[in-house]
């Protein structure tokens, strides 16, 4: 029996990409804004003053997009293996964050090389499986397949 920390061998933070921060996403909207009020103003100059509660709705419909867009930034996976452990965390939007174990002696690694656009790398072992990154892109997923089976690799000698 060991004493003592278990060494971590492979750690990974999965999160979904956003290309566009809080900053951006401010100057954005800050943009829109004007371009509609300019274009709300020209329309009522015009005589076609019912015109600019679209123009204001466009600016609603949009913040609440983003808005979402941030809310489900929050997901997160991490996957974490030690010598004796695969242990995976998932944190959603709604409840508490989920947490699966694997051993990893018995763990497969499954993932679509060239990877499809509905690819997914699947974690199997002694009849469960469980689906990692299915957030990322294509690619994405299949470097962090790699990446881990490679680490599987080492830890099982291969």
């Amino acid at each position: 029996m060991t004493t003592g920390p278990d060494p971590v061998l492979f750690d990974a933070v999965l999160h979904p990409h956003r290309s566009l921060g809080r900053k951006g996403f401010a100057v954005f909207m800050t943009l829109l804004g004007v371009a509609s009020a300019i274009l709300g103003a020209a329309f009522v100059l015009m005589g076609a003053w019912p015109v600019i509660g679209f123009f204001g709705l466009d600016v609603l419909l949009v913040w609440l997009a983003f808005r979402r867009n941030f809310k489900d930034a929050r997901i997160c996976e991490t996957v974490r293996l030690t010598t004796r452990r695969l242990t995976v965390a998932k944190i959603g939007l709604k409840g508490p964050p989920r947490t699966w174990t694997f051993q990893p002696y018995w763990l497969r690694v499954r993932m679509d090389d060239p990877p499809e656009h509905d690819s997914q790398v699947v974690l199997s072992s002694h009849g469960r499986s469980l689906v990692v990154g299915s957030f990322l892109s294509p690619e994405e997923r299949l470097d962090f397949a790699r990446a881990l089976g490679r680490a599987l690799d080492r830890l099982k000698g291969g």
